[in-house]
């Protein structure tokens, strides 16, 4: 056997601990300056020497990314092999579902349903689904609790059903915490480990900030759900050879500096240096005065900035933290002994290693800041961000502005408790990014503290919430008497799981709502969230500041954004005296006095004790290998391999195609597919209502995705998506397009409908960063049941072009200077792809030709974003599912014993 050769074993001085598949080994035999590459490639390279025996072309592709060159041509993949994948219930669910109805497939096709099975361990963490409907009540955990099983029984039960169905399917119910949060404090193991075989731990999440875990020397990254499956199923994951930017770290954070700080910043910097699809590696001196909470802060924010993964590369922090989060001596020693072994223990210090390029940042310069009011990377230091909003006011909407006419803010006699332009109407503690960190939540209890002492409030129509990332946190919390003041100040811990950050915030008391849709306020979120795109909060607040835990309970206090946080006081206390934010920040000395306080490992180990949760284990469960899909309107079997044919079928061109929508830059997977509120007078609130469902009970769309109905009608729908084709107006106009040649206006959904019993193909045109934010399968599978066959866009980001390739949705770049403005385009014209039936390879050149209404021609050249060979034969078969099932199918036909029971 090819890889048996480098197999080496390795231990301390206590004795063996086990074998690996040697690096060190693999250099010695003239396979290139293995010791010279960026640690995150010599973790792919140990999976695919480890993977070598039954990886077709395993010596050459090894040769590759042994001898990778800094700035070479990216036009090769390779496979990976993640030792587990992991998942969240807002996409796990449909996932389930995908799996489900391809085992019907498989069934109907003469297989065996057992066959299409996980091969490697699958997490589920329930933590997407619980919202905030009570925040100041004193038992306010238990009653959105017990809301979050009312409304989510039929999800639930399936999930339960699909643990008995599917062997390494393993689930955390919901109250554990946040996946990625649980993730690193207690589900990734330091190594993985087969028999006497150690290898690196590794893992593919269907969640964008699964890039979290690589804080800990773990080398993880987001992928669809629909990626996910063929992971789950045994298929590598495939990716071009990377770029790998190095970040270089130098000197300290200041203090009253927090990584959230340096996070936000990062962000701005990164986008700007555009490491989109690119490995992104942290080194140099600086790296060391990190803490894995604090690199946790910024490998979580990977997506924000474009990057595959945020690594740091495993040393004597990573053990530090295996130690405190209460993982055993056993574990703590193989890590170092591994890596030691492997030569990829410690920090790279400026020289050791080979980067694309390197990002010099100086941490003693970071300063306090937020970011927004509709993207991660609106970086603002403290300092502007009143001037900022109080200029973004005035601007047009065309030019990034709110389009409205400023006035001073002045009392108002005659109701001074009137909502005004910048009132805050959301703060919300919450989003693993911050509540992973201890010294965050600790400088945010003591803030609260200090406020509490000097008799501050917060204002009393502010929705406030702490959503612990798991239950830890509360714990250490307590331990140092600040829970109470934190909930005197309104920040009741209300849920154990994502909430505010991903569009569950719950609603508004209506008589504010009504206030802000009535005169047009531009009122506020703020959150120590990870992303703060429009509408993802609440459809209802357009400005949204991402920002750390501390300055979400200052800018509470304050009640409104448009605050100078340096120069004027939060508050009065009880004599009249001003109270500015430098008094009440926390010292060095209590902010370490508190660490020692959270610094112990029990509290972890109990934490993550099996919960006796009644609710979770009263609900009943169905058996067998087939999903039954009782009647419900949330698990409805998915359309995508129903009468499925054996045989490939055959690419058909695209000819006199229209556009349904016409769409600029960073439009995100929630301006495609949103995970929020359903609205009544939505297309899926029309739905809903015609299927007899009170609007009490439509839940959210991100509830809603085991139920392809729903969602495909919700495509495109978010309120804030402006599509061009529709006359330019100061407000957005989602879910709504125009039909051609007629220009009748209509739903999305309902136009993309007629479109089909027309028989015509669909496109649509975007700008740059085409699929920001997460990694949410049904952005594409909306687009394919609504009849879309390709997307052309300036540029896509990594997750979403996946996905759309999975889905037999073409990805397709405008060359040069081409885009929606140059060429003219208003919706109303013809377009023809005729080439794609002479087959499609990785990166080939396609040629669009544009029919005018006035009787003019024009053509320009397009790239196909299909990158991989793999991605190519997906797409060949119609998308993933249906060449995953007919695989299956096919090797049961040839060799039915190694088809996994």
């Amino acid at each position: 056997m090819y890889s048996e050769r480098y197999v080496r074993t390795f231990g301390s001085a206590a004795g063996v601990i086990g074998q690996l598949y040697s690096l060190p080994a693999l250099e010695r035999d003239g396979y290139g300056a293995i010791s010279r590459l960026p640690v995150s490639l010599r973790i792919l390279l140990e999976s695919l020497l480890r993977h070598a025996d039954s990886t077709p072309a395993c010596e050459a592709q090894l040769r590759q990314l042994a001898s990778w060159q800094p700035q070479a041509l990216r036009d090769s993949d390779i496979p990976f092999m993640p030792a587990r994948v992991l998942l969240q219930d807002f996409t796990g669910v449909p996932l389930l579902c995908d799996l489900a109805a391809m085992r019907d497939a498989v069934h109907a096709l003469g297989g065996d349903a057992g066959w299409l099975a996980p091969q490697v361990p699958v997490h589920l963490v329930v933590d997407h689904s619980v919202q905030v409907d009570f925040f100041r009540e004193a038992n306010a955990l238990a009653l959105n609790m017990a809301q979050e099983y009312t409304r989510n029984a039929e999800r639930y039960r399936f999930i339960k059903w699909g643990v008995q169905a599917f062997d390494k399917l393993q689930v955390s119910p919901p109250g554990l915490g946040i996946v990625h949060q649980v993730n690193l404090e207690h589900l990734a193991p330091g190594l993985g480990r087969r028999g006497e075989v150690c290898f690196p731990d590794s893992v593919v999440g269907t969640d964008s900030h699964t890039t979290m875990i690589n804080a800990l020397g773990v080398l993880g990254w987001g992928v669809g759900g629909i990626e996910a499956e063929a992971a789950i199923l045994g298929l590598p994951v495939t990716l071009l050879i990377p770029d790998v930017v190095g970040v270089q770290l130098e000197q300290q954070l200041p203090h009253g500096v927090s990584a959230t700080d340096l996070a936000l910043a990062l962000t701005a910097i990164l986008r700007e240096e555009n490491v989109l699809d690119c490995f992104v590696e942290f080194f140099g001196a600086g790296c060391a005065s990190l803490t894995v909470p604090d690199r946790a802060t910024l490998a979580n924010m990977a997506p924000e900035y474009g990057a595959t993964v945020a690594f740091f590369p495993p040393d004597e922090q990573s053990v530090a933290y295996l130690a405190a989060t209460g993982r055993d001596e056993a574990t703590q020693l193989a890590f170092r002994h591994y890596y030691q072994a492997q030569n990829m223990f410690g920090t790279p210090l400026p020289g050791m290693l080979h980067y694309s390029r390197t990002v010099r940042i100086d941490l003693s310069r970071i300063q306090p800041c937020v970011a927004g009011p509709r993207l991660p990377q609106e970086h603002k230091p403290l300092g502007i961000v009143k001037q900022d909003f109080l200029l973004s006011l005035g601007q047009p909407v065309s030019q990034g502005g709110f389009g409205q006419i400023t006035a001073p803010r002045l009392p108002l006699a005659a109701n001074p408790a009137a909502l005004r332009h910048g009132d805050i109407l959301i703060a919300a503690i919450t989003s693993c990014t911050n509540t992973a960190n201890p010294g965050s939540m600790l400088a945010a209890g003591l803030l609260a503290r200090n406020a509490v002492l000097r008799g501050l409030r917060v204002a009393p129509h502010i929705k406030t919430s702490l959503a612990p990332g798991s239950r830890v946190v509360s714990d250490y919390l307590a331990r140092a008497d600040l829970l109470a003041p934190l909930g005197i100040l309104g920040f009741r811990v209300v849920a154990y799981g994502c909430t505010t950050c991903i569009g569950n915030a719950g609603p508004l008391d209506p008589a504010l709502e009504a206030q802000v849709s009535q005169q047009g306020l531009v009122c506020v979120a703020v959150l120590s969230g990870n992303r703060n795109f429009e509408a993802r909060i609440h459809p209802a607040l357009r400005a949204n500041y991402l920002m750390s835990p501390a300055l979400v309970v200052a800018y509470a206090l304050a009640g409104r954004i448009d605050i100078d946080l340096a120069h004027e006081p939060l508050g009065h206390d009880a004599t009249g005296a001003p109270v500015y934010l430098h008094e009440l920040w926390p010292s060095p000395l209590d902010t370490g006095l508190a660490l020692q306080q959270a610094s112990h490992s029990q509290p972890y180990r109990q934490a993550y004790l099996p919960l006796q949760q009644p609710q979770w284990a009263a609900l009943p469960v169905l058996s067998g290998q087939r999903y039954p899909w009782p009647a419900s309107s949330y698990i409805v079997r998915p359309p995508f391999v129903a009468q499925l044919a054996l045989a490939c079928p055959a690419i058909a061109g695209l000819y006199q195609a229209r556009a349904l929508a016409l769409l600029g830059d960073a439009i995100s997977t929630d301006h495609i597919s949103p995970a929020g509120p359903i609205a009544a007078d939505s297309c899926a609130g029309r739905y809903l209502y015609e299927q007899g469902i009170a609007e009490a009970d439509f839940n959210s769309y991100g509830s809603r995705r085991g139920n392809h109905q729903v969602m495909m009608r919700g495509c495109l729908a978010n309120p804030r998506l402006r599509n061009l084709m529709l006359p330019p107006d100061n407000e957005p106009q989602g879910g709504i397009t125009l039909h051609q040649p007629d220009a009748q206006r209509g739903f999305i959904y309902d136009i993309a409908m007629r479109y089909r019993t027309e028989q015509v193909p669909l496109v649509v045109f975007a700008g740059h960063n085409y699929g920001t934010g997460s990694s949410r399968d049904w952005a594409a599978k909306g687009m394919a049941l609504l009849g879309v066959r390709a997307v052309i866009a300036r540029s896509f980001e990594r997750i979403h072009r996946s996905n759309l390739v999975g889905m037999g949705v073409l990805p397709l770049e405008f060359q040069g200077q081409d885009s929606v403005a140059t060429l003219q385009l208003h919706g109303r014209e013809l377009f023809d792809l005729p080439f794609i039936e002479d087959g499609i390879r990785p990166g080939m050149l396609l040629t669009l030709q544009i029919y005018y209404p006035n009787g003019q021609q024009r053509s320009c050249t397009l790239r196909v974003r299909i990158d991989t060979e793999a991605e190519a034969t997906y797409y060949r078969h119609g998308g993933l599912m249906p060449y995953l099932v007919r695989t299956l199918i096919s090797k049961a036909s040839l060799a039915p014993q190694q088809v996994p029971a």
